[in-house]
């Protein structure tokens, strides 16, 4: 595959304005390319989410244009060169994409390499096999737990890791990936606040000051840090 993925764990980090934490990150990611498409479909209210997306966007230097605001949007996918899928609920963006059937238009077009693909949260949740390892509430109910599966291996975004001091009794997020390897065999990467992962054809760097947890079935957790190569979970 010529795929050539950005997938940020999320778009806001403390005391930092919008994807502001991995701004030189992004540029780089998109080049010379000045127009990006953007997908709202993680949130209600698609006008303002694209609104706030395009103001923070264009202040490096990008002209964005949303998909809602397009009349046939299959169209304007195949037209596109490189899309941003923003963060919100996943399984909102799972249900809507699949309904509009929007699906395929972005997989083939992501692995023929005809088009760049950034996700942030929810966007980058989507990226993987099925959405399985989302931490969100199912608002909405999709058709399926299907997703684009345009990396092998599944993502834990926002990963959070266990506080000794706390007296909280509820599973961790470490518990809940634990559970997911009791049905299901793909390694799961947790990416923490501030981690992204770049993938280009069958690499994947991870990127960012805050590190990942890897975690494989029947195997201990795996930590790794900014600038790893993780290419060995593209064989997954």
């Amino acid at each position: 595959m010529s795929r050539h993925l950005l997938l940020l764990s999320t778009s806001r980090v403390y005391g930092e304005s919008y994807l502001s934490y991995c701004r030189e990150i992004i540029q780089s990611f998109w080049g010379n390319q000045q127009e990006i498409l953007f997908v709202p479909y993680a949130a209600q209210d698609h006008e303002a989410y694209f609104q706030m997306v395009a103001e923070h966007l264009g202040l490096m230097g990008f002209n964005v244009r949303s998909l809602h605001q397009f009349s046939n949007e299959k169209e304007a996918l195949e037209n596109s060169t490189g899309i941003f899928v923003g963060g919100g609920n996943t399984f909102l963006l799972a249900k809507t994409l699949q309904e509009k059937n929007l699906y395929p238009i972005i997989q083939n077009r992501v692995r023929q390499g005809e088009m760049l693909y950034m996700g942030s949260s929810a966007g980058s949740n989507i990226s993987c096999p099925a959405i399985h390892t989302t931490n969100d509430m199912p608002i909405v109910q999709p058709s399926s737990f299907e997703a684009l599966g345009l990396i092998p291996f599944q993502l834990n975004a926002h990963y959070l890791d266990p506080d000794p001091d706390s007296k909280h009794m509820g599973e961790t997020r470490e518990k809940r990936i634990q559970e997911y390897h009791e049905w299901n065999h793909l390694p799961v990467l947790g990416l923490r606040e501030g981690a992204l992962l770049e993938v280009h054809q069958d690499t994947a760097i991870l990127k960012g000051s805050a590190g990942a947890r890897l975690f494989q079935a029947g195997q201990e957790p795996q930590e790794y840090l900014n600038q790893h190569d993780l290419s060995f979970l593209m064989q997954a």
